[in-house]
């Protein structure tokens, strides 16, 4: 799926660009692509991976004797979806069957989540403990290797935030957050310092992955190329930033209004969207500035 995003993205820049060559390889490997994983990786609840011999290109067996060490094989693993979770933020839709996606992150909290570590073997490095609750690396409900990779059985906080990400673009609310709300459980400033969840040491960049959650909860969107900004159904004030300003955005209750404030930079809009409302299309660009006197420009939509 990374591999997927990846074209997906390459066919946006080539359009850009005017490169219409590039676009349609990058198109026709993404179709492609996409089919097969669905066709060849999906297990009917996740997907698996499909362990290739190095000498002849084909397929093991993952109960074959020879089967080389510390693969995933049958294994669901944690952030199987991360190539999806980056193609759901940079808003290139979905990368295969979305029914398929959504099943896969209820495969993940119903085989990976566990809500005690208290009687859970794990022979690695210890980032959950006693009763805490969290999401394993990897689980084996179609039968482990005799030899996986070697950290299945640890819960790390960058791969649990990618799962749960993925489960709030699906609709899956409670689920995502209940991931979530363990991470938070655990690194509360009394057990871990809530401002270094570890891996390969402290300050670990994967974490901030949890940036993302952010994401999938507003559905916020920034094109600097149509210069579009867009936000997703739910009410309230959300966070926004494009890499050129940041700000906030209010969304009514009844989505009849919003209310965009800049707090630092300069915002290009040409359009402005609420999903499941008419995209407002302005007839002259809005240029908002922090250091103007009036810094938000309030949006109004039809009920």
């Amino acid at each position: 799926f990374w591999y997927l995003g990846a074209l997906r993205a390459a066919y946006e820049m080539a359009i850009y660009v005017n490169d219409r060559d590039f676009a349609t390889k990058c198109s026709d490997l993404f179709q492609r692509g996409s089919t097969w994983l669905d066709a060849n990786l999906f297990n009917g609840e996740y997907y698996e991976q499909k362990i290739v011999d190095p000498k002849t290109g084909k397929f093991i067996d993952p109960d074959d004797p020879n089967v080389p060490d510390y693969q995933l094989g049958r294994g669901c693993l944690v952030d199987q979806l991360v190539g999806q979770m980056m193609a759901h933020v940079c808003n290139l839709g979905y990368l295969g069957s979305s029914a398929n996606m959504a099943k896969t992150c209820q495969s993940i909290l119903k085989y990976n989540y566990l809500d005690s570590f208290a009687d859970h073997f794990n022979n690695m490095r210890s980032f959950a403990l006693g009763n805490e609750s969290g999401l394993l690396m990897a689980s084996w409900p179609r039968g482990r290797l005799k030899f996986p990779f070697p950290y299945f059985s640890e819960s790390m906080t960058g791969f649990e935030y990618t799962a749960a990400c993925n489960m709030i673009y699906e609709n899956q609310i409670q689920q995502g957050l209940q991931c979530i709300l363990s991470i938070r459980n655990r690194f509360d400033g009394l057990k871990r310092n809530p401002f270094s969840e570890p891996e390969c040491g402290h300050h670990y960049g994967r974490s901030m992955t949890s940036w993302a959650t952010l994401l999938a909860w507003s559905s916020f969107h920034y094109s600097a190329v149509t210069r579009t900004m867009s936000f997703g159904i739910r009410t309230g004030t959300f966070f926004w930033s494009n890499g050129y300003a940041w700000g906030s955005c209010w969304i009514a209750e009844n989505r009849t209004t919003a209310e965009l404030l800049i707090a630092y930079g300069t915002l290009e809009l040409d359009y402005f969207e609420l999903k499941g409302k008419k995209m407002k299309h302005f007839e002259q660009r809005i240029i908002l500035s922090s250091k103007d006197q009036t810094n938000t420009l309030t949006i109004y939509f039809d009920n």
